[in-house]
């Protein structure tokens, strides 16, 4: 049985080396002389030797990429040497596609060599042919913003709503690209302004997106929907956010579009503009969006802006009175890991001192959140943050029960490796008689009333997680500290 195993094995291995060797033997680049004067021919534009080789069999061999002659030649600017090639290859290969699936007119397209567009079109190449993406030449045409190429191609047939694998229309490019005469051309040609891709997103969105207002313009006046939705709720008008461009917005605006939509992720367009940090849309918006529309979609504005970092938006919406202690509802808080809520987190655990500066300012409370604010400035090692907290009334006895259960608070066990702010931590009331009261454990812990050796039971106790160990360098400060303040199973003797 084993030497069966074993020969089933030789026999797989044998195989695979096989196949290696003919996959290895396939890729090697033809090697043939008229193949390389042919291509050299190619690339130097040598019209006339080409003339010298026509109709040799060496038209029809492949590189390693699975290239024909036609193929170089096609992605060289000289349409005189593309036409040579084209008389001297065989019939019926102007579509042969390469290894990668790209006909030659896919190529030319990409390259954006209009005359060698037309050359190949009058040979008798397929507009409609399409890559390995499935997109066509006609919206790799638009993709290089070539009116002259998208109309010839239009002209000899080419289908103005083919669509490639995302559902990517050539309609959808050109807003995109942000060129108004080939979006003008294509609707004139039955492209449609309701066409979406894979995602639901009309011309429109993707005209927002990336800010073409006069493209835009063009879509809302051919009937586009400005209160369309993607699949993920993004509204026409949140795309226009995104992208901070007031024109956009100010059309779709005066076209009707509703600013009140929340997307499924509960965002506005405030919230968007907000968090982009686009002032000047985010002052747009603040008038017109309602309150309910805000206080349903369960996060303010204020949020956003101090999730992204914008101090001057942050200033704004605190001008505009908006609330600086604005919690998030419950199903977005979980949505984090930190079950965070207050937007004074979002700046704390951005290390954001400017944000925590001016929410502070701004009476934002410190203690709103599960994981009190000043623990994760404490844990990322944020002295200033951590000491700006301190200085606003954060509680430095804190605890966060979520991941401990010892009596003494919760910092200490973020900063034993880190001296200044551990000493901070000790010149701003920390408890440290709790440290020598816990009892934490197996029913071996600290018990003050036995007068046990301290040195051997206060480490015991800051250690008995080995993932909060530190120097014993921290401990002996600790233990200074300890001694001049007169705190410690010492000082309850």
């Amino acid at each position: 049985m084993e030497d069966i195993d074993r020969c089933e094995e030789e026999l797989i291995e044998y195989a695979i080396r096989e196949s290696i060797r003919d996959l290895s033997i396939d890729s090697m680049p033809t090697v043939n002389g008229d193949y390389l004067r042919i291509v050299t021919a190619i690339e130097q534009g040598d019209v006339y030797t080409l003339q010298e080789l026509s109709g040799l069999q060496a038209f029809t061999e492949r590189d390693s990429r699975g290239w024909l002659p036609l193929h170089r030649a096609v992605v060289q600017s000289q349409e005189q040497v593309l036409d040579q090639v084209l008389l001297a290859s065989c019939d019926g290969t102007v579509d042969d596609v390469t290894a990668g699936g790209d006909t030659a007119l896919i190529l030319a397209a990409q390259e954006g060599l209009l005359e060698n567009v037309r050359t190949l079109l009058r040979h008798g190449a397929s507009p409609h042919k399409t890559n390995s993406l499935n997109e066509s030449p006609l919206l790799l045409a638009v993709r290089q913003g070539s009116y002259d190429m998208v109309s010839t191609l239009i002209n000899c047939g080419a289908f103005v709503e083919q669509v490639c694998l995302k559902k990517w229309m050539a309609i959808h490019e050109a807003a995109k690209v942000g060129c108004s005469a080939i979006l003008a051309l294509l609707l004139r040609h039955g492209a449609k302004v309701t066409a979406v891709d894979g995602h639901n997103v009309t011309p429109l969105g993707i005209a927002a997106e990336y800010a073409h207002a006069e493209v835009l313009d063009i879509l809302i006046k051919n009937g586009g929907d400005v209160n369309a939705q993607a699949y993920n709720g993004d509204t026409v008008l949140y795309d226009a956010a995104g992208s901070g461009n007031l024109d956009c917005i100010y059309l779709l605006l005066q076209a009707g579009a509703n600013p009140n939509i929340a997307s499924l992720a509960c965002q506005l367009p405030i919230h968007r503009a907000a968090y982009e940090g686009h002032i000047l849309a985010l002052r747009t918006f603040i008038p017109i969006t309602t309150k309910r529309a805000i206080r349903l979609s369960g996060q303010s504005p204020v949020h956003s802006a101090a999730d992204g970092g914008h101090v001057d938006c942050l200033k704004l919406l605190i001008e505009k009175g908006f609330d600086v202690n604005a919690q998030l509802d419950v199903h977005i808080s979980e949505s984090y890991g930190d079950m965070r809520r207050s937007p004074l987190y979002f700046a704390v655990s951005n290390s954001d001192i400017t944000c925590t500066e001016m929410l502070l300012a701004a009476g934002a409370k410190t203690d709103l959140d599960p994981l009190r604010c000043f623990l994760v400035a404490v844990r990322a090692g944020r002295y200033e943050l951590v000491r700006l907290l301190l200085s606003r009334g954060a509680e430095v006895n804190c605890y966060f029960r979520m991941i401990s259960d010892t009596l003494f608070p919760t910092a200490l066990q973020y900063c034993l490796r880190d001296h200044m702010i551990l000493r901070l931590l000790l010149n701003n009331g920390y408890d440290i008689e709790k440290c020598f009261l816990c009892n934490h454990g197996n029913g071996q812990d600290i018990d003050c009333d036995s007068r046990v050796d301290y040195q051997h039971n206060h480490r015991r106790t800051l250690f008995y997680n080995q993932d909060y160990r530190a120097s014993v360098s921290h401990v002996d400060l600790f233990l200074a500290y300890s001694s001049t303040t007169g705190v410690g199973p010492q000082s309850l003797i």
